[in-house]
């Protein structure tokens, strides 16, 4: 739990490094908050979704949205707030992350940028951007000190995470 809410914790902090642990661990907490929040939203929504596979044929009527209530309004309101207050803290475990890897934080920028682009133009190649991005950030970090700070896997280290 601790390395779920640690990017949190270093809130707006662009400088120094993340191990995987916390980057990973930071992106199973979103996934597991998503899941929670859809879980809700599609709970509530039992009722319209059994009339359109019980009648395929006709097309949803607006009596049959009126059946959404309080667990949608929830999740979504819920899967909205997480969005919000992780935008930052992700951008910057992000970075972080890349700095660990021994790279400029600004290759984020030009990750986003392009595959936006490709995914317009695209979208096979804005795939395997997003695969090529998964490997990258799976890999190991570099060993021992580098040029955006000391190695968080170091033990001498451990006020790194304070």
């Amino acid at each position: 739990m601790h390395w779920m809410i640690l990017p949190f914790k270093r809130f707006a902090e662009f400088s120094g490094r993340s191990r995987r642990m916390e980057y990973w661990m930071f992106a199973l907490l979103g996934v597991i908050v998503a899941i929670v929040c859809y879980a809700l939203i599609l709970a509530d929504m039992g009722p319209m979704i059994l009339d359109a596979v019980n009648n395929p044929d006709s097309p949803p009527d607006s009596a049959s949205f009126e059946g959404l209530g309080i667990l949608s309004g929830i999740g979504g309101l819920a899967l909205l707030i997480f969005g919000l207050a992780s935008i930052i803290p992700s951008i910057a475990v992000t970075v972080r992350r890349l700095h660990d890897r021994n790279m400029s934080g600004w290759y984020y920028l030009g990750f986003i940028v392009l595959y936006l682009v490709t995914g317009v133009l695209f979208a096979p190649l804005a795939l395997l951007l997003a695969l090529g991005w998964i490997v990258l950030m799976a890999l190991p970090g570099t060993a021992g000190p580098n040029n955006y700070g000391p190695d968080p896997k170091d033990p001498t280290n451990a006020s790194v995470f304070e």
